[in-house]
């Protein structure tokens, strides 16, 4: 078998609110729901594991997420729409812009537990 990255666990203050807020901006489903944990799964087959917790600080943690023209477009609509502020740059200096790297498009924003999460049309170093 070759290694494969399966998933990972996402703190969070509220496991559900997390968990909907990314499968509702990047048209996802919410797959289970199990102990401490609400999964997000992504369309090669890893999951995004949501877990509470509850006190103390929850380290930020960056997830990048290479999507399509079309998903960026309609996530990019769908940040739009809800107000989520942004940014076209990790240091939040361009903020409202999303970016043009590598021939594509990309952008950053927060999750509501603070991680910071970019969508990409094209990988670090183009195609």
């Amino acid at each position: 078998m070759s290694v494969r990255f399966n998933h990972t666990i996402v703190h969070a203050r509220d496991n559900r609110e997390s968990a909907r807020f990314f499968a509702e901006l990047l048209d996802l489903a919410v797959t289970a729901e199990w102990g401490p944990f609400v999964a997000v799964a992504l369309d090669n087959g890893v999951t995004l594991d949501f877990a509470t917790v509850p006190e103390g600080d929850i380290a930020t943690q960056h997830y990048a997420f290479l999507v399509s023209e079309e998903e960026f477009d309609a996530a990019y609509a769908r940040i739009r729409a809800r107000g989520i502020e942004h940014w076209a740059d990790p240091r939040q200096t361009r903020p409202g812009e999303i970016n043009r790297n590598d021939g594509g498009r990309g952008v950053y924003f927060l999750d509501p537990a603070g991680h910071a999460m970019e969508l990409i049309t094209v990988p670090y170093g183009g195609w």
